[in-house]
């Protein structure tokens, strides 16, 4: 894996480590910085040092832990100023300097608290029908900006007139269709902190993104899992978001600059939330819970089953390969005898691709999922994962640390 940058996409539903592999690569490479390249303020990666600090990344990136890392919220970013500054605040009570080393690109879609107000009532009354939400709004900015051209962005923080005029936009488009949010937060306070964002980040013009690239290595993290795409997951339990490789290809493209393609798994596969998992097992999920990963009141439950390689296939042939994986949760499988591979469901060892985009396919292999069983054989060892995948293992993580970590030869 010579390759000068590296892209981090997780393989499965979400959770399976994204954060502690890019804190262990910008401990032990050179990494000028870490660039989110999908998502938002829903993201949560859960970084230990050494020295027993924690912090769950959402916006920043997951190598700020390590000196003079940098982190760049490129244009696919959805950003909550709110919540990013809520962010800060932690980190620099761990030490952790932040502000100077964060970018922002001014063509990222700015999330608001009515983006977020309407998310949850809209999730609150699907009632058993949820899809899931983490509750922060991305999904209702996603889909603003798809009606709306005018949708707020970050650089409209530096100009007032426009900053309160689409947000004025935004609370009334929403209350509008929804009968009102709850949220009566006056527009001007709400424009009031976001120009005070606006003097506290340096925002950055579309340019920056090959400037970064050339400075120095760069670490592309990713959020959520592929198997959440929007296109690829299984509808309608998805983000809103491109959660495979294509965003950080697109970025490094323009750059003219490549980058080598770490897919990231679990031992055991997991889910947040309502959706199907085929190999979702009740024992195993009382049996092994997460300290970092519990039930939300908006995601739902956290779900533990074995290891699905039908779905972890899937997602690589939907990512069009990967170069190597990183496996965490090693330690975990290594002293749970009972978990066990998934090479094949009952109805076969794949799951077909359908066409980009076409959501009503992607819909039917929800319903066929809903109902697939099992095969169950083997242990989910770092050999048989990468048998399994059809790729090579670069990194193992026998714990939540970049010290638990061990690289393959």
């Amino acid at each position: 894996m010579d390759a000068r940058h590296t892209v981090v996409v997780d393989l499965g539903y979400g959770d399976a480590g994204k954060g502690t592999v890019v804190d262990w690569l910008c401990a032990n490479e050179p990494v000028f910085a870490v660039v989110r390249f999908n998502g938002g303020a829903q993201a949560a990666h859960n970084v230990v040092a050494s020295d027993g600090r924690h912090h769950t990344f959402s916006q920043f990136g997951s190598g700020s832990f390590r000196p003079g890392v940098r982190t760049h919220l490129s244009r696919f970013m959805v950003v909550d100023p709110v919540l990013l500054a809520m962010e800060e605040r932690h980190l620099a009570a761990l030490g952790v300097p932040t502000w100077e080393r964060l970018t922002v690109d001014e063509r990222a879609l700015l999330a608001t608290p009515w983006h977020r107000a309407a998310n949850r009532l809209r999730e609150t009354r699907r009632g058993g029908e949820r899809h899931g939400s983490c509750g922060v709004g991305v999904g209702e900015v996603m889909a603003f900006s798809l009606a709306h051209p005018d949708a707020p962005r970050v650089g409209d923080v530096r100009d007032p007139a426009r900053l309160r005029r689409v947000f004025q936009l935004v609370r009334e488009e929403l209350s509008t269709e929804l009968g009102g949010l709850g949220y009566d937060v006056p527009v001007e306070d709400v424009a009031t902190a976001y120009e005070d964002f606006g003097r506290t980040v340096s925002i950055v013009d579309g340019a920056y993104g090959a400037e970064l690239l050339a400075a120095g290595p760069c670490v592309f993290e990713g959020a959520q899992g592929v198997l959440l795409d929007e296109w690829r997951g299984w509808h309608p339990y998805t983000t809103w978001s491109t959660t495979t490789f294509d965003n950080a290809m697109t970025l490094l493209d323009e750059a003219g600059e490549q980058a080598r393609r770490l897919g990231v798994v679990r031992a055991y596969t997991t889910r947040h939330g309502p959706g199907p998992m085929v190999t979702e097992d009740a024992h195993l999920t009382a049996a092994l819970p997460d300290a970092y990963n519990t039930d939300g009141r908006w995601q739902g439950g956290f779900r533990v089953g074995h290891f699905d390689a039908v779905a972890h296939r899937y997602a690589v042939e939907v990512c069009g390969g990967v170069d190597a994986l990183a496996v965490t949760h090693l330690d975990v499988a290594a002293r749970t005898p009972g978990l066990r591979m998934c090479p094949g469901y009952e109805t076969g060892e794949r799951i077909a691709l359908g066409e980009f985009g076409d959501l009503a396919y992607q819909e039917k292999l929800t319903a066929q999922l809903f109902t697939a069983a099992p095969v169950l054989d083997g242990h989910p060892s770092a050999d048989a994962i990468a048998a399994a995948l059809d790729a090579p293992v670069f990194l193992e993580s026998w714990g939540p640390t970049a010290e638990d970590k061990r690289v393959r030869g």
